[in-house]
């Protein structure tokens, strides 16, 4: 593994915070750090590449999009479809992530799916899921207390 550039450090320390929320994000980082906008795109690839990054993505803060209850739904789904229904698993605007877990929660439960919901329609959801999937095996575990969310901090 190579060694962080000056580059690569002045970019992870921005990215650490909270990225600007506009329709260019990446070219926003660069006037902030007096950077072109490809230079920014081609060191979070290059940091990617070389694990220097592991995972980009957001946080979502799901209280104040008004989905107030949350819930883990864990599913056995047969390895041969996991790609597929986790495809069409993260289609529905309530999932904000959904992945395979190797091992098997339990040795069946692969598919990890969050989800997300306003007060009411938790049941009916989860419900067209499974039919939609055809996997009726899945346990929902209740999001009882939402814990302060932040990103880990390196630079």
């Amino acid at each position: 593994m190579m060694m962080p550039t000056q580059y690569d450090t002045r970019i992870a320390k921005l990215l650490q915070s909270d990225i600007p929320l506009s329709k260019t994000p990446y070219k926003d980082m660069g006037v902030m750090l007096d950077l072109e906008e490809n230079l920014i795109i081609r060191t979070i690839k290059d940091m990617k590449k070389q694990g220097l990054i592991r995972k980009f993505g957001a946080i979502v803060g799901h209280q104040r999009a008004g989905y107030t209850n949350n819930a883990m739904v864990i599913w056995a789904v047969p390895p041969s479809q996991c790609e597929a229904v986790g495809n069409l698993f993260t289609s529905y605007p309530e999932i904000t992530h959904c992945y395979e877990r190797t091992p098997p929660f339990e040795g069946k439960y692969n598919i990890f799916c969050m989800v997300h919901f306003g007060e009411t329609g938790r049941e009916a959801l989860i419900q067209k899921m499974s039919d939609a999937a055809s996997v009726q095996d899945y346990k929902i575990l209740i999001s009882e207390k939402e814990f302060k969310k932040s990103s880990m901090e390196y630079f």
